[in-house]
């Protein structure tokens, strides 16, 4: 499996940004999907996930400006990313976990990085 994520960019405060990611392979159906970001030297940190029945979850700093969404046919994920705020400034990672075995695989990340 690969993934792969796209959408990053620098953008000021109270934009928008949309992150998109790809996954190819052999891919098992029953799965989640999600988004991670991580600033330097802090851990990795989950921000929303969605299973492939659309069950989402999310961080609470990403309730009510985030917004996870899949495409199960295209193996896509996207999160978009209303009202930025500096501190949203991260590389983000995505994810995709089985929901059987937990066998997880990441892609790349993308910059995103937001200016006050």
């Amino acid at each position: 499996v690969q993934l792969q994520a796209s959408g990053g960019g620098l953008v000021q405060a109270g934009e928008s940004l949309r992150l998109s990611c790809a996954a190819s392979g052999s891919i098992f159906s029953i799965n989640r999907m999600g988004w991670y970001r991580q600033v330097p030297g802090k851990q990795r940190q989950l921000v929303a996930s969605i299973t492939n029945e659309g069950v989402t979850n999310y961080v609470d700093f990403a309730k009510g400006r985030f917004t996870i969404s899949r495409d199960n046919a295209k193996n896509m994920v996207y999160l978009q990313m209303n009202s930025l705020k500096p501190e949203d400034t991260a590389v983000y990672y995505c994810q995709l976990q089985y929901l059987i075995g937990g066998k997880a695989y990441w892609g790349p990340g993308t910059q995103v990085t937001v200016s006050s």
